[in-house]
């Protein structure tokens, strides 16, 4: 009779490191197509271009984050059923990350450089999160997708108008984060008190302001 090896904690260390360098340095492929599809590129001017790949820029370094958010939190998640809501989340943010580097292919620019850095520091935070428990958890996921939802309104009303795919791109990243949240909600996330999500926007602004150019 077959029989199930469970992971050591050396297995899910070393897995979970593969998962960091494959996200990090490597090109995850996406489970969906692109939502840009055959929508027309269109020629943008130099000042619209490194614009759109600065935002773009800064959408890829916030899947990375979220790659690690949820690789972090799962890994110490108490309830199996959260552990799985947490990696199915986890898998269309793989998806959002292929979108957003082969936006930045396109737009002939290059991800952030700081990406081992916002990875290693956004799983430490997930960690930190899911020892508190599956509600908090739960609640750390509706607060980071809520303001992520927000952002990528922000990004779609500054986007040069001409640049349709980026548009298409964020236009379905917003509508996963969106359910996202609203899963976790249904789930039984819990909300956090403050100062949690004011320290969490501070985080993500200056994130996004250093994530921009470099």
């Amino acid at each position: 009779m077959d029989t199930v090896r469970s992971q050591s904690p050396l297995d899910r260390f070393l897995s979970q490191a593969q998962h960091a360098l494959e996200t990090v340095f490597g090109n995850p492929p996406a489970t969906r197509p692109n939502p840009a599809g055959e929508t027309a590129e269109v020629e943008l001017r130099p000042d619209e271009r490194r614009h759109a790949a600065g935002l773009m820029r800064i959408n890829h370094v916030g899947e990375i984050c979220a790659q690690a958010l949820y690789v972090g939190q799962a890994a110490v998640a108490r309830d199996p059923a959260t552990r799985a809501h947490l990696m199915e989340a986890a898998q269309e943010e793989t998806d959002h990350l292929a979108w957003c580097a082969d936006r930045l292919r396109e737009l002939d620019d290059r991800p952030s450089l700081f990406n081992p850095l916002w990875y290693a520091g956004s799983y430490a935070i997930g960690v930190a999160a899911g020892l508190r428990g599956d509600g908090w958890n739960l609640g750390f996921v509706v607060e980071t997708e809520r303001q992520v939802e927000a952002h990528l309104e922000e990004h779609l009303q500054t986007l040069p108008e001409a640049d349709l795919r980026s548009r298409e791109i964020l236009r379905k990243m917003k509508e996963d984060e969106a359910r996202h949240a609203d899963n976790a909600e249904m789930a039984g996330a819990r909300v956090l008190p403050q100062p949690i999500p004011s320290v969490m926007a501070l985080a993500s602004k200056l994130m996004k302001t250093v994530a921009y150019r470099i």
